[in-house]
């Protein structure tokens, strides 16, 4: 049998946290409700219009060659409002990856590193937006 699908759609992001618990009361305050999976280690959120899911895990059991400062891929989570999210990640503590920017009309970027070293990036993204409508049963 073949593979028909690939690439369906993103299952899970983890992030990575020496103090988990202090990760978990972060990211609880920063969207607003609690993880909706929790075993020892690890915390799970679904967020957005698609439940995506980010898991935070114990860095105890991050791999040997991970990086150990904010480098790699940068995930965008689409947000209405960049500069408004920017500014309370930033007064929760996070540090500035890189302001907010235009990247053309009806796109902005800007990532943050968390107080526990993992790149965050949002977006706000006119293409999600129509993908979101799309999706609605008339």
């Amino acid at each position: 049998m073949g593979i028909t699908t690939t690439f369906r759609g993103l299952s899970t992001i983890s992030f990575w946290a020496s103090d988990l618990a202090v990760a978990k009361q972060w990211y609880t305050e920063l969207f607003g409700v609690e993880p909706y999976f929790e075993r020892p280690g690890y915390f799970e959120f679904r967020l957005g219009d698609f439940q995506h899911e980010l898991g935070v895990i114990d860095s105890r059991y991050a791999p040997n060659r991970l990086a150990t400062s904010p480098s790699g891929a940068i995930v965008y989570w689409h947000v209405d409002d960049v500069t408004a999210i920017f500014d309370k990640l930033l007064t929760m503590g996070a540090t500035k990856y890189e302001e907010p920017t235009e990247r053309g009309q009806g796109f902005i970027t800007a990532s943050v590193v968390d107080p526990f070293g993992n790149i965050l990036g949002i977006m706000y993204n006119a293409h999600f937006l129509e993908v979101v409508e799309s999706t609605k049963k008339p």
